[in-house]
């Protein structure tokens, strides 16, 4: 699984950083979190598919949230596409994108299902994983996200296996499934009989625009990868807490507590200059120092930890 800044700056676009969004590639699916203006950009200097997009996660409709999306929805339609592109995110994304679609008198020739939501809730999933919406504090409805991959079988023990008489080849495949199967001697050999001990999924978590809350860390308890807003340095905390916005120290608090792995801040003030967010860093690493600063086009490797 990987994570692709594709904007990191909140507010405003500047020349060198686009609006906040974020993609996430895992297994051949292609998650989209939030769309700023300039996610465009991004999506081909990465050289990415980005015509493949499986699903849209609006945290809000902050303009510096959307404005990348009508551009993605049309260039979709460049291309022979047949799969529903699913938009989910709080109420008022359904009548942003149909009024887009209306006023632009966009040509789109695949299924687009605009989803609005009410958190706390699952709003996505597949086989061996989902996507939570859980609520933020903003100024209007405002939701964070996690992706959650379910535990994984065990490793295989293949010396085994051969000692219960089940022969390498395809009934290995089957039991490394989850499946039982016939050994040569007739005997039923079962998964938990040749796997080891269940491993963890990975998680993934993205919050963007609120006040500090201590129950968001329970949200994103465990991430392997939290993308936080980190808006304002310690000085300008009233200014935050006006504007519903929480201060580099805040979103490490939450990483802190949450136990997660590593944590990018995102979504920064356009006031600071990309030598200025040293402030930003130094006063979040002061309390979780795996703390990084995104940048825009960084490529953020989530493995596996057993």
């Amino acid at each position: 699984m990987e994570a692709f800044i594709l904007g990191c700056g909140g507010m405003m676009p500047l020349p060198y950083r686009h609006l906040t969004s974020v993609l996430l590639r895992r297994d051949g699916d292609l998650f989209l979190f939030d769309g700023g203006e300039g996610t465009q950009v991004s999506l081909r200097r990465l050289n990415l598919k980005w015509k493949k997009i499986d699903a849209i996660f609006v945290s809000h409709t902050h303009a510096d949230h959307v404005t990348g999306l009508p551009g993605i929805l049309m260039l979709s339609a460049q291309v022979d596409r047949t799969e529903p592109l699913y938009i989910y995110g709080p109420p008022k994304i359904k009548e942003y994108i149909e009024s887009s679609r209306k006023v632009l008198d966009m040509y789109i020739n695949y299924p687009i299902v605009v989803q609005e939501i009410t958190a706390p809730c699952v709003v996505h999933s597949g086989s061996d994983f989902y996507i939570r919406a859980f609520p933020l504090d903003h100024t209007k409805t405002c939701v964070g996200y996690t992706l959650e991959e379910l535990d994984r079988p065990g490793e295989f023990n293949p010396e085994k296996a051969k000692e219960l008489g089940v022969p390498c080849g395809p009934l290995w495949s089957q039991l490394q499934k989850g499946f039982e199967v016939k050994a040569t001697d007739g005997s039923i050999v079962k998964p938990e009989q040749v796997l080891g001990s269940k491993r963890s999924g990975r998680k993934f978590s993205f919050v963007t625009d609120t006040l500090y809350k201590k129950e968001i860390a329970d949200e994103v308890r465990g991430s392997d990868l939290l993308i936080c807003e980190g808006m304002f340095e310690d000085a300008l905390l009233d200014q935050a807490k006006e504007k519903k916005h929480m201060t580099a120290r805040q979103a490490a608090t939450i990483a802190k507590d949450a136990n997660v792995r590593r944590m990018c801040l995102i979504h920064y003030s356009p006031r600071y200059n990309d030598k200025e967010l040293g402030v930003l860093l130094e006063e979040a690493q002061e309390v979780f120092p795996q703390t990084e600063l995104s940048k825009d086009r960084m490529q953020i490797d989530i493995p596996y930890i057993d």
